[in-house]
């Protein structure tokens, strides 16, 4: 009877050292797969923030290329004004677009505040710059004072819609902003043509030398 007792107790001993095993597993395994979703869940938090930083980066970038834009842009209109005078139709119409792109400037020079990103550094230059081309193209002529606006104008067009792709749906006031100032450029642009812009002394000429300037200040005052 004892022997037979002991002869049973070995199966039931590897049974439960199977058993225990088999639990010991389990529970390494389940907490492998916590140790895995916990790393997961980090590594996902980390590429959210990391898109986060980079994605308030570009608005930033964005707003601030944005801002420089307008301040050149009335620094060119004030050029132009400050040859034309207020008196021809031509200077009527150059002083009601000042206006729009001060209005434009008064918008990204709150959201520059709001959100505490710097302007750019090269804004004094744009200062002399802006008013030097605005008279100098006044100086030519009229025609060559609405051909600087329509260069400018296409161009900011081009990269407005560059903008408004990249931002989708996100940030909707800078978003909306864009889109609202996009549609005004696009009715000074037309509105120079309207006035004769293509008839410029060396229109050709003239209007891609603007629009690669434009191109490049955009370029530069992105990063610096």
């Amino acid at each position: 009877m004892t022997r037979d007792m002991s002869d049973q107790s070995g199966p039931r001993a590897l049974s439960g050292d199977a058993s225990a095993q088999q639990r010991s597993a389990a529970s390494a395994d389940a907490s492998a797969q916590q140790r895995w979703a916990a790393s997961a869940d980090a590594s996902a938090q980390q590429r959210s923030d990391a898109y986060a930083d980079a994605s308030a980066q570009q608005r930033s970038a964005m707003l601030r290329v944005d801002q420089a834009g307008e301040y050149g842009a009335t620094r060119i209109y004030a050029g132009q004004l400050a040859v034309m005078g207020q008196r021809s139709a031509e200077a009527r119409s150059i002083a009601r677009m000042a206006e729009q792109e001060a209005r434009h400037r008064r918008v990204f020079d709150r959201m520059l505040g709001e959100r505490g990103v710097r302007p750019t550094a090269l804004q004094p230059l744009w200062h002399v710059a802006g008013f030097a081309l605005g008279a100098a193209t006044a100086l030519i002529g009229p025609k060559a004072a609405m051909a600087c606006t329509a260069a400018i104008e296409t161009e900011i067009d081009r990269h407005y819609r560059e903008q408004l792709g990249q931002l989708g749906e996100d940030d909707n006031e800078l978003r909306e902003a864009i889109a609202e100032f996009r549609d005004e450029e696009l009715e000074h642009r037309d509105t120079a043509l309207a006035a004769g812009a293509e008839q410029a002394p060396g229109y050709p000429l003239l209007s891609g030398a603007i629009r690669l300037g434009c191109r490049i200040a955009i370029g530069l005052s992105r990063h610096i």
